[in-house]
C-alpha cells in the first residue's frame, strides 16, 4: 500500500469549532470507521493470477517500472474482473446501507434528491465482492465503463464535454459536463466531483497507486512471466521490507509489448486467497468504434443534471456533521507500509451505545461484538480486523487505522500518550 500523505500536520485539538464538529460527527464516524477506511484503502492495492509462462527477454525491476511509466496506450477495450475479499463479517447488507448513506440520494439508499445513476454512489459497489466491467477508451476525450449486474447494467460514458451515468435498473440518467480534452471540470461539475477519477476500476488505475509505495521501505523484483488475457506479460512483485504490515505482496502483470498493467494481486501477510484481484479477461488495443461512446437518454428516463444534484445537501457528500467533518484533524504516524492514520472523533466511551433514533446505538453494540477488546497505556478500546485494514477505536474516541497488525495499532496508541 502506498504511504499515506503526511503533509497535514493539524491535530485533533485545533480550535473549539473543530472539536464541536467532531462531537457532532461522532455518531456517524465511529460505526463506519472500519468500513470507510477499508473502502478508501483498497483503492490503493491490486494483483495477479498466473496463466502460462512465456519465454521473454530478461528485464530488471527498474526497467519494468520505467516501461509502465512510459506506457501511453490511448485506445483499448476489454473486460475486467474485480474480486475483493477483505474478510469482513456478513452484516446482512447493513454495510451497504452505511456506505450508501454516506453518499446520499435515493440511488444510494437515501431519501434525498440524488440520482441512482450518480457515479459517486454507484461505483462504491466495487469495494466488495466480485464484479465484471466492460471498459473502452479512445484518447483523453472518450472513455466508457460498464458495470454488469444481474439483469441490469450501469454505464459511465465520457464523450467530449459530456459525462453520462445510466442505471438501467432504475432507468435514471446522471449528466455533467467537463471543459473537454484537458480533463478539467466544467462549470457544472466541481473538481472534487469529476466522476471518472473517483473510483479505480482498471488494472492501470490500481497500478498507478500501488507503485507509489516504491521507496526504501519496499522490495521490488521481477517474478518471472505470465500470460494474461492471451497476452505475454512480465510479473512485477512489490513487497514491504518492514515488519508489522498486513500486506504480503503485490504482483503486477505488465504487458510485454505495451507496458500496460493487465492484472494485479494483493496477497495478505496472513496468507490465503488474494484480498484484491483486478485483471483483464479480454483486452484489445485496437481503436473502438465511435458508436461505443454515443449516448442518448432512453425515453421516459429520469435525467438529473450535476448542478441540480449539487443543490441537494444530502447528495454526494455526508450529511451535516458527517464523516468528512469528523475527519478534521486527521494525521499520520509511522512511515512507509507501517503508516497509521489517526484522528479524534470527539466521542467518549468508544462505540456509541445510544442515539436519538436508537439505530446507531444498536449498531455500535452489534459491531462491538465483532471486535477484539484491547488494553494498553492508552487505556482500553476495540480493534476491528479485516484481512488488510485494521482499526483501533479507543474508549476515549480516538481512531487508529492502517494496513498494519493489531499489535502495531496498540503500540501507536500507547506512543501517543
Amino acid at each position: 500500500m502506498a504511504p499515506i500523505d503526511s503533509d497535514d500536520k493539524r491535530t485533533a485539538g485545533e480550535g473549539e469549532e473543530l472539536r464541536a464538529g467532531r462531537r457532532k460527527a461522532a455518531r456517524y464516524v465511529v460505526p463506519v470507521a472500519v468500513m470507510g477506511v477499508a473502502a478508501a484503502t483498497i483503492g490503493l492495492v491490486p494483483a495477479l493470477a498466473d496463466s502460462g509462462d512465456p519465454d521473454l527477454p530478461k528485464v530488471t525491476a527498474e526497467q519494468l517500472i520505467e516501461k509502465i511509466a512510459k506506457s501511453d496506450v490511448q485506445q483499448m477495450s476489454g473486460t475486467v474482473r474485480i474480486n475483493t475479499d477483505l474478510g469482513l463479517p456478513d452484516l446482512g447488507g447493513l454495510e451497504s446501507g452505511l456506505m450508501s448513506g454516506m453518499s446520499g440520494g435515493p440511488g444510494a439508499g437515501g431519501d434525498g434528491e440524488g440520482s441512482a445513476a450518480d457515479p459517486s454512489a454507484k461505483l462504491t459497489e466495487l469495494v466488495s465482492g466480485s464484479h465484471t466491467l466492460r471498459v473502452a477508451a479512445d484518447g483523453p476525450d472518450r472513455q466508457k465503463l460498464s458495470l454488469l449486474e444481474n439483469a441490469a447494467e450501469y454505464s459511465l460514458i465520457h464523450n467530449g464535454d459530456d459525462v453520462w451515468g445510466y442505471d438501467s435498473k432504475s432507468n435514471e440518467v446522471y449528466h455533467s459536463t467537463t471543459s473537454g480534452s484537458d480533463g478539467r471540470p466544467g462549470k457544472d461539475v466541481p473538481e472534487k466531483d469529476v466522476p471518472e477519477k473517483d473510483v479505480p476500476a482498471t488494472p492501470k488505475d490500481f497500478a498507478d497507486q500501488a507503485l507509489k509505495a516504491v521507496d526504501d521501505t519496499t522490495s521490488v523484483t521481477v517474478g518471472g512471466t505470465a500470460q494474461v488475457a492471451g497476452r505475454d506479460a512480465y510479473r512485477l512483485v512489490v513487497e514491504p521490507k518492514q515488519e508489522g504490515s498486513t500486506v504480503g505482496a503485490i504482483t503486477v502483470a505488465v504487458d510485454a509489448e505495451t507496458g500496460t498493467p493487465l492484472k494485479f494481486t494483493l496477497t495478505p501477510a496472513s496468507g490465503g486467497a488474494a484480498v484484491v484481484d483486478v485483471g483483464f479477461t479480454k483486452v484489445s488495443f485496437a481503436k473502438p468504434d465511435a458508436s461505443t461512446f454515443d449516448f442518448t437518454p432512453p425515453e421516459g428516463a429520469k435525467v438529473t443534471e450535476a448542478d441540480e444534484s449539487a443543490k441537494a445537501p444530502e447528495h454526494g457528500r455526508p450529511a451535516e456533521g458527517g464523516l468528512a467533518e469528523g475527519l478534521d484533524g486527521l494525521k499520520v504516524v509511522g512511515e512507509g507500509w507501517n503508516a497509521i492514520a489517526t484522528f479524534d472523533t470527539g466521542a467518549r466511551g468508544g462505540l456509541p451505545t445510544a442515539s436519538p433514533d436508537g439505530d446507531l446505538g444498536a449498531l455500535g453494540g452489534f459491531l462491538g461484538s465483532f471486535g477484539d477488546q484491547v488494553k494498553g497505556d492508552f487505556g482500553s478500546g476495540t480493534v476491528f480486523k479485516t484481512r488488510l485494514v485494521n482499526a483501533l477505536i479507543t474508549d476515549d474516541g480516538k481512531v487508529y487505522a492502517g494496513a498494519v497488525t493489531k499489535d502495531a495499532l496498540v503500540k501507536a496508541a500507547d506512543a501517543a500518550q
